[in-house]
């Protein structure tokens, strides 16, 4: 069975050599087709500046990807950040793939897709993180 990174890649690049029809395409000419890479439930919340903007928080908010490659305790840490604050990271155990696509220069979007608490009043955020299909569609 192939991994899930590398199933993820070969959906990446198939998709920019097959090209998408026209209906795919904005009157302006811009990508509306999207892959969806991953949905992860943000870590770190309690640790970085998530509460102090929590309230201001919205689904379908853009969350930035940061690459942190010098990270000390993780080599493959993406930091998330709204709006210039530090929710979180992705977690270390499903952060590799998306590590890798930043290093290569793929251009990646994050959206905020859930918002709540769990029972014990810990906060959580779920993202999706989706790769537009590049290439000329006309």
């Amino acid at each position: 069975m192939l991994r899930k990174s590398v199933v993820l890649a070969v959906l990446i690049a198939m998709a920019g050599l097959a090209g998408l029809p026209a209906a795919a395409l904005g009157a302006d000419g811009t990508v509306r087709a999207r892959i969806l890479l991953q949905s992860v439930l943000v870590a770190g919340l309690r640790h970085h500046d998530a509460k102090s903007v929590w309230q201001d928080l919205q689904i379908g908010d853009r969350v930035d990807l940061v690459r942190e490659a010098g990270n000390s305790h993780d080599g493959n840490a993406v930091r998330l950040d709204w709006n210039g604050v530090v929710l979180g990271y992705l977690p270390q155990s499903e952060n590799r793939f998306v590590a890798r696509q930043l290093d290569r220069g793929s251009s990646l979007e994050a959206k905020i897709v859930a918002i709540g608490k769990y029972r014990n009043h810990r906060r959580k955020l779920m993202i999706e993180i989706f790769t537009a299909i590049p290439g000329d569609h006309r």
